[in-house]
């Protein structure tokens, strides 16, 4: 039987190198935001939404205007609702699709707001991966090139790694001092069983 499970973890807490350590062990592993940065491309129904709701702004030399969206909805609270309830439910359609097409027994599913939107209720096993804000803001800076405040805006915008513990047994912690190998095969030997 395939076990799908979800892999999430806070932006900067590392889920993306857990998910590539996955994949290197040969696990199937679905990366839903390229997924969805694809779909905000190519998707009709997307596209037309996203201009419905921002106008033409929306999209710069038919690629998703990036920098536009996230200034608007970091912003807004209520924007970011709209905007994932548009995109979600056909990024989820495409994870059905593309886990229909996979033979292991357990599959990954590496997406960065599965508590949030409520999402991770259609997982059999939910692995959150934590690490401390320091080395979250540190990353991230240091990956996007932005200020400490913008990365604290975008941090404030998702749930703390303590709500979302209540909602999981499975964590690995990220936090450059416990080995994550070590974490990763005790997680994987627990979702096999």
């Amino acid at each position: 039987m395939v076990k799908r499970i979800g892999l999430t973890g806070g932006i900067g807490s590392g889920k993306t190198m857990i998910a590539q350590i996955l994949e290197a062990m040969s696990y199937p592993v679905y990366y839903s935001d390229v997924r969805s940065k694809d779909l905000c491309n190519h998707h009709p129904e997307i596209k037309s939404q996203l201009i419905a709701l921002f106008g033409d702004m929306a999209y710069e030399e038919n690629e998703l205007n990036r920098t536009f969206l996230a200034e608007q909805i970091f912003s807004q609270p209520e924007l970011r609702v709209k905007v994932n309830a548009i995109i979600h439910p056909i990024v989820r359609e495409d994870f059905n699709f593309w886990s229909s097409q996979q033979s292991s027994t357990l599959i990954f599913n590496e997406a960065a707001i599965l508590f949030e939107t409520g999402a991770y209720k259609q997982f059999d096993a939910v692995v959150l991966v934590c690490a401390p804000l320091h080395k979250r803001i540190e990353r991230i800076m240091l990956r996007d090139l932005i200020d400490k405040e913008s990365v604290l805006q975008r941090i404030n915008s998702q749930w703390t790694d303590e709500q979302k513990r209540l909602l999981t047994p499975y964590y690995i912690e990220n936090d450059g001092v416990q080995p994550v190998l070590v974490q990763i095969e005790a997680m994987l030997n627990s979702l096999q069983h």
